[in-house]
């Protein structure tokens, strides 16, 4: 998890440097003489507020009300913080107003602060005086290298952001969260839009967009939608089936998955390569598991890989977990509810949990160590790491004193405190991103 700028007020900044956290217990053998304290897994340490995960659904409302009711998941993310701050955006006139604890589904209490108020708290040294903010106590303290996950509900009414033009309505406004979806009212479809988007349909035939902006700065969206598409019973899509695409030369994903919310989708993982000589990558993998009655979670280790030194924890607490490792046989005799079927020869790698009840939720990182020398190797003077990643949101480190010199996919690159190269690889995409990436070693600096 890493502290962003979000909206006004929001800023983060760093106690010092960045912690690095060594996981000794997680590093196989291997390591070579870079030292495997170079290449540890690092996560931030931050002094003032800072957040992660956001997601937010905007569902535009009738179009003469010029508003928009909008559902905004945040995780608060540094550790000991007892209250978040959110800001109620300047040319915007907020009303109903509510906050849940994502974990349990509790309302939280909140109040409504200026900013010359948040200032005063050490997370916010600089809120916006004028601004007003939604001052939440949360549920728990926040752990440390966890989560305090949010859902805030609030309505807005913004005439600048939302109106009418002709014919058509228009949604226009700068978005700095990085993942979004737009709901249209009943009966609109979608006439123009400038941000690759998915469109989807919502259960009720309501069309939605939906988008993962990867890149720096605010999303400019602009969304025209006019009213002649269905609506009532005969708008309601269909489920999606479990067909899979025809094209050659093999079969693609399920229809399912293909028109699943990229966006929307929780897990994200970071890999943080060890010298390359080891075949070895240390990674953090976080999902929230939603589904009741499920009791674990299982990991099943990809073919040509074999991983080693399995942990857990739950980010809402800081709990840690325990950690089985079994075959798919062994899981389905156990009374552990993973929700899926995992096959009976499969090596598996399972962290029971207490069940989730109705209306509650865990947010669950499991970090293991991987080896894999078909997809991490060392040619020549070359690093390669050639590896199908199929999370939408995953990350690359490269090993200490190395430099990027090929990646066939796309991506934002950005360096750690220590000199390390982080490349994000976000993939809005219903496939999976095939990652080849490729380094060298960095030449002393000169005197």
């Amino acid at each position: 998890m890493r502290g962003q700028p979000r909206g006004v007020g929001s800023r983060t900044t760093v106690r010092g440097a960045w912690l690095a956290i060594l996981l000794p217990q997680l590093l196989g053998a291997g390591s070579e003489s870079t030292g495997a304290a170079d290449n540890g897994v690092y996560l931030e340490e931050v002094a003032t507020q800072a957040e992660a995960d956001e997601y937010t659904v905007y569902d535009l409302l009738a179009p003469d009300s010029a508003s928009f009711r909008i559902s905004y998941e945040v995780s608060a993310t540094t550790a000991g913080a007892k209250v978040f701050y959110n800001p109620i955006r300047s040319g915007s006139v907020a009303s109903d107003e509510s906050v849940y604890d994502a974990m349990s589904g509790a309302a939280l209490h909140f109040d409504i602060v200026p900013g010359s108020e948040a200032r005063k708290d050490p997370l916010m040294p600089d809120a916006e005086p004028q601004t007003q903010y939604i001052k939440v106590t949360l549920a728990r303290a926040v752990p440390m290298h966890g989560a305090a996950r949010l859902l805030i509900l609030k309505t807005y009414r913004d005439e600048n952001s939302y109106h009418r033009d002709g014919e058509a309505i228009v949604f226009r406004r700068s978005l700095g969260i990085r993942r979004n979806k737009v709901i249209l009212p009943g009966g609109y479809e979608v006439v123009g839009l400038n941000v690759p988007s998915q469109v989807l349909s919502q259960a009720d035939g309501r069309i939605a967009v939906s988008f993962m902006h990867a890149g720096a700065g605010e999303a400019g969206l602009i969304l025209r939608a006019v009213k002649d598409a269905q609506t009532g019973a005969a708008a309601a899509p269909p489920a999606p089936s479990t067909r899979r695409s025809w094209e050659a030369p093999f079969a693609g994903e399920t229809e399912q998955d293909r028109l699943a919310e990229r966006a929307h989708e929780d897990r994200e993982i970071v890999y943080f390569l060890q010298p390359p000589e080891s075949h070895s990558f240390i990674l953090y993998h976080d999902y929230t598991e939603t589904r009741p009655g499920v009791n674990g979670y299982a990991n099943v280790v990809r073919a040509g890989s074999v991983a080693s030194h399995p942990a857990a924890t739950v980010l809402d607490t800081g709990e840690e977990l325990p950690v089985r490792e079994m075959t798919g046989a062994q899981l389905s005799a156990s009374k552990i509810n993973t929700g899926e079927n995992v096959p009976p020869a499969a090596h598996v790698v399972v962290i029971p949990f207490t069940a989730v009840k109705n209306g509650e939720t865990l947010r669950l990182r499991i970090t293991e160590t991987y080896t894999a020398a078909a997809s991490y190797r060392l040619e020549g003077q070359d690093l390669v790491f050639d590896r199908s990643l199929g999370r939408p949101r995953n990350a690359v480190v490269l090993p200490a004193g190395w430099y990027c010199t090929f990646s066939a996919t796309p991506a934002t690159v950005s360096q750690l405190p220590d000199r390390r190269i982080r490349l994000d690889y976000w993939d809005d995409r219903p496939e999976p991103v095939d990652v080849l990436l490729k380094a060298r070693r960095r030449v002393p600096a000169q005197p």
